[in-house]
């Protein structure tokens, strides 16, 4: 199993780790990251505006302190937005839950909200909810869990400070997990376990654990325990306070499930509320043996990345989930600072502390059409430091640092749903109007000096087909259409040498699912129908020293078969039919420098 892991990690993702450990820990890969979705800023923007001034925007530390971010993770099906409607319920954002796949009484998910992701129950983008509980600001992203939309995922945990990754009891790690968990890590987040789906038969908590301990390294720490599994499952014992939580389920669909707890000690009261002789020794024998056996808490150690947190429950059912809300919320990370990108290698990292007296944030992902019947376009801005003010005006990390952006209204987002909102503080997420200015890895930042966070690694596509529209009446809406959904960088365009835009548009992504989403939102959102021809193409691989070189290898008769097209940027891209070809190539003339993104 070790093998086939280390295997389909290096042949699909592998190159996405190593940007991601540059992302991480150096400055060039802003440039590397960002290079094919961001576009040169022009000067005619009517956002921007010549401003030199300069004002402190330093945040409370208050609010500093009071925010926690959480992205989700984990395998398809493992029922991670069934949790996060689970959350926003026991948060009080919602007052009944929806279902992925819902009955007529029932409401759909909050964030699964497009047409696509509520015909087939699964996510196919990130969305993030913003709501208060207990005096905390909970910023939650539910991000998709198949492959073929995992650079959505990647985009999303650049922006998060803690990660919690679900895995089904009954399969315990599955092959995303693995994948995801591996960007956690190099990204040092502080990663919580949450094992789902304990209504149904599920592996034993001690299989589990020595999964993740044997396969990734990382110390785990239970501080809920299992009572049962499957139609036994009675509840959770809480190991931070030795109290018993038995449940009920709830008694209307969607809520709240009841709960009653009893302390560890009172064994006559448990003995009778579990009624089950079995299952209650065995809560005695694990109580006992996790508190021999089982390493101490040590926040310091969790904030690190170093040992995780384990909790047990069921989503579905309610259960257990309240309870990893308020652990959360007490042992999750504030918000964190950024390394600045740029910097010589001989110079220190420069972090940018949510402290910092000016604003800072990056763009990790666009989104056209959250509201269909305005064609609207959002940029969804991680806040890094200091505190956004409505109207502020604010530089770009891609334009003349006197070149002044009029942020004149931010948006704090609920999946579709959106509000006004007049500050944000760091560990925010906002959605601002994006006219065309910004783009997925841009830094926005007052004050006088640049700012230029890393940018976020980028996936070389392997699906490659042309499309069209058959009705040339629709050419219009179509051209729209597809160009928006192109800034939001899920596909690419690629064209044909020299073409301008009056030849056969192709579409490259990383998986066949992201076309099928194209079309869909084409037909939905902007009311085209499109066709689509595959091409038998499987790598792409950008020739990083220029249309010379191609020339070059083209002359001497090295292209052949290998198919040669232009980005959006007319860069030139070789598209190859196989791994063989492009990695014999790559070692055979070396001078075209060939890059996979």
């Amino acid at each position: 199993m070790k093998n086939k892991y280390k295997t389909s990690v290096m042949s699909i993702y592998g190159f996405v780790l190593l940007t991601l450990l540059a992302w991480s820990k150096s400055s060039s890969a802003f440039t590397l990251g960002s290079s094919r979705i961001s576009k040169p800023l022009t000067s005619c923007s009517s956002a921007a505006t010549e401003d030199t001034t300069s004002s402190s925007f330093k945040a409370p530390q208050p609010e500093i302190d009071r925010r926690r971010n959480l992205a989700i993770i984990s395998h398809p099906d493992s029922g991670k937005t069934t949790m996060t409607e689970k959350l926003l319920l026991y948060g009080g954002a919602v007052q009944q839950a929806g279902a992925v796949r819902q009955k007529a009484e029932q409401r759909a998910t909050r964030s699964d909200f497009m047409e696509m992701e509520q015909e087939r129950g699964i996510s196919i983008s990130s969305t993030v909810m913003n709501f208060e509980y207990n005096n905390f600001g909970i910023r939650l992203m539910d991000t998709p869990g198949h492959q073929d939309f995992s650079e959505d995922t990647y985009r999303a945990l650049a922006a998060a400070d803690n990660a919690l990754m679900l895995l089904d009891g009954a399969k315990g790690l599955e092959p995303q997990t693995r994948k995801l968990f591996e960007v956690c890590r190099l990204r040092r987040l502080p990663l919580f376990t949450f094992v789902n789906k304990l209504d149904r038969p599920a592996l034993t908590p001690y299989e589990i654990i020595d999964q993740i301990e044997e396969e990734f390294g990382l110390e785990i720490h239970p501080v809920l325990w299992p009572i049962g599994d499957g139609d036994r499952f009675k509840g959770v014992l809480d190991r931070m306070d030795n109290t018993v939580h038995l449940y009920k389920r709830a008694s209307q669909r969607g809520a709240k499930a009841e709960v009653e707890l009893v302390p560890l000690s009172d064994t006559d009261r448990l003995q009778e509320l579990i009624n089950d002789d079995e299952l209650f020794e065995k809560l005695l024998e694990d109580a006992e043996i996790l508190a021999e056996l089982i390493e101490p808490f040590d926040i310091e150690r969790v904030l690190k990345g170093e040992q995780s947190p384990m909790f047990f429950g069921s989503a579905m059912t309610n259960f257990g989930v309240q309870l990893f809300l308020d652990k959360f919320c007490d042992m999750g990370a504030k918000p964190v600072g950024r390394v600045v990108s740029g910097k010589r290698e001989d110079e220190e990292e420069e972090l940018i502390a949510p402290e910092h007296n000016e604003f800072t944030g990056f763009i990790f992902k666009t989104q056209a059409n959250l509201d269909p019947k305005h064609r609207d376009r959002l940029a969804y801005v991680r806040v890094v430091s200091g505190t956004y003010e409505k109207g502020m005006k604010v530089s770009h990390s891609r334009s003349k640092i006197s070149k002044k952006y009029n942020l004149a209204q931010a948006q704090a987002l609920f999946g579709a749903d959106r509000s006004s909102v007049d500050v944000a503080y760091p560990g925010d997420v906002i959605g601002i109007n994006n006219p065309g200015n910004f783009a997925i890895g841009d830094t926005l930042f007052t004050g006088n000096n640049r700012v230029a966070f890393p940018g976020i690694p980028s996936f070389s596509p392997e699906k490659f087909a042309y499309i069209r529209a058959p009705n040339p009446s629709d050419y219009k809406a179509f051209r729209k259409g597809v160009d928006q959904l192109l800034d939001e960088g899920a596909i690419q365009a690629l064209r044909q040498r020299n073409d301008d835009g009056g030849g056969p548009l192709m579409l490259a992504a990383v998986g066949q699912l992201q076309f099928e989403v194209v079309q869909a939102r084409l037909k939905s959102e902007y009311g085209v129908d499109s066709l689509m021809e595959p091409l038998g193409y499987s790598m792409a691989r950008w020739v990083d020293s220029g249309w010379d070189a191609v020339d070059k290898a083209d002359a001497d008769g090295k292209l052949f078969g290998i198919m040669i097209v232009q980005d959006r940027w007319k860069r030139p891209v070789l598209l190859f039919r196989n791994d063989w070809k492009a990695a014999s190539l790559a070692n055979d003339e070396k001078y075209l420098d060939l890059k996979p993104w």
